[in-house]
């Protein structure tokens, strides 16, 4: 209970305006709502184990504690960087003995993922025998996170970054309470609301910053950022967000989509991702995705790599981009990755046949005395320059493994090894 000095504290804006009902809560109305799954199980009073996944700012700690209050049960707040087993056991006895006289206990755990996979395993049994209801938040994806056992005794809810009508409202709710309008010019709202990218408790703190430098008229959109500042995007480079952006960077060059290629480079960069891996992922590409539908893909690929570590950043960066914008346009095939792929799997499939005896070579009397080379035919003396000769293990039946598309570069090979299959056809019949 607040004491009477904490009641005249003053409060930051994001507290005075925590929604009273999960009805106020704003963005995650699929959740929420009368037919969401959480509002649902409010309705039916039958409320579970949940995981709530999320970008920070969208109201995981709110649910959970309106969860509480809504189900008269204990809120128990942990974080997991601040706490230990000393702390979780102490929560759990606490709650084993609201148990005994009547009441559930709500545990909610701030980044959960941050605990140990140890730590997980300790809260099955109070979860199992419904010591607590577990509510735990996690911005990072909890497939990877979070034990299997602990999920499947979870359901796992994921909660959406707020969109631009759920920021505006919050603005709304914001000049409410203040008691006036925001001095900001129209353009410059739109531009608040871009800042909070998605963070409803980040765009309240921007608010709480233009009202402490009272600006004496609207600001514009260049008065607002030189006021706050730029904000970096939400990017980790060691963890889910880091994957996404390339998978998306490396779908759209497939879809042969430049623009959107490069809006995902630029949020890789900005977000402080190295170039380097940006470029080795490129490179990839440009064999997997392009291959020999334009041979240069990966010249120029292996270009903007070198001209990057000439340069260095800033100016090597432009590279990367002209490497994108190549590839992006280029003709794509994976005939060249697939026919790899496929020949791989029959080496692992045929074990250890032998070549042919008529392409191995007879460097000893003994080797010849066995037919090593006997009657090979030797290509360049042929008027074609094609001998049509069998090269694969003669207990083993020709292979089709490279089936280019007729599209860039390959439609010249596809006319190639149809020319070649024409004259082995002919060449082997004239020798039956």
């Amino acid at each position: 209970m607040a004491t009477l000095f904490e009641k005249d504290a003053p409060r930051p804006l994001a507290d005075r305006l925590r929604p009273a009902s999960l009805e106020e809560v704003v963005g995650q109305q699929h959740l929420l709502g009368p037919e969401g799954a959480i509002g649902r199980m409010k309705r039916n009073g039958r409320l579970s184990s949940m995981i709530l996944w999320g970008p920070p700012g969208c109201g995981k700690t709110t649910i959970a504690r309106l969860l509480a209050d809504s189900g008269e049960l204990a809120f128990e707040p942990l974080s997991a960087v601040f706490s230990g087993v000393a702390d979780l056991k102490k929560v759990f006895e606490r709650a084993r003995q609201r148990r005994e006289a009547g009441q559930g206990t709500l545990l909610f755990v701030d980044e959960i993922h941050r605990f140990n996979r140890a730590q997980q395993d300790g809260f099955l049994p109070y979860v199992e025998d419904g010591t607590v209801i577990l509510v735990g938040a996690t911005t990072e994806n909890p497939s990877f996170e979070l034990n299997a056992a602990l999920l499947s005794r979870c359901q796992v809810f994921v909660l959406r970054r707020l969109d631009d009508d759920a920021l505006e409202l919050l603005l709304e709710r914001s000049e409410e309470e203040l008691g006036h309008k925001l001095l900001l010019e129209a353009e410059a709202r739109e531009v608040l609301r871009a800042l909070a990218d998605g963070d409803g408790r980040y765009l309240l703190n921007l608010v709480e910053a233009i009202e402490a430098a009272a600006p004496a008229s609207d600001l514009s959109r260049e008065g607002l950022l030189e006021l706050v500042q730029k904000r970096a995007p939400v990017y980790d480079k060691s963890r889910e967000e880091h994957y996404n952006l390339i998978s998306a960077l490396h779908k759209s060059l497939r879809g042969s989509d430049a623009d959107a290629a490069l809006y995902w480079l630029a949020r890789m960069l900005v977000g402080g991702e190295d170039p380097r891996y940006i470029l080795r992922r490129l490179t990839r590409f440009a064999v997997e995705d392009i291959g020999l539908a334009d041979p240069a893909a990966v010249q120029q690929a292996l270009a903007a790599w070198e001209t990057y570590e000439r340069l260095g950043s800033p100016e090597g960066e432009l590279a990367v981009a002209q490497a994108v914008l190549y590839l992006a346009t280029a003709p794509k095939s994976n005939a060249a990755y697939g026919a790899f792929r496929a020949s791989m799997r029959a080496a692992k499939d045929t074990g250890s046949l032998a070549p042919p005896k008529h392409i191995l070579n007879a460097p000893t009397s003994l080797m010849k005395d066995l037919g090593y080379g006997k009657d090979y035919a030797y290509d360049h003396d042929t008027d074609e320059g094609f001998s049509g000769q069998n090269y694969f293990p003669d207990e083993m039946a020709r292979q089709a493994f490279y089936r280019p598309p007729e599209r860039g570069f390959e439609r010249e090979i596809v006319k190639r090894l149809a020319y070649w299959e024409k004259l082995r056809a002919q060449k082997q019949g004239k020798d039956e």
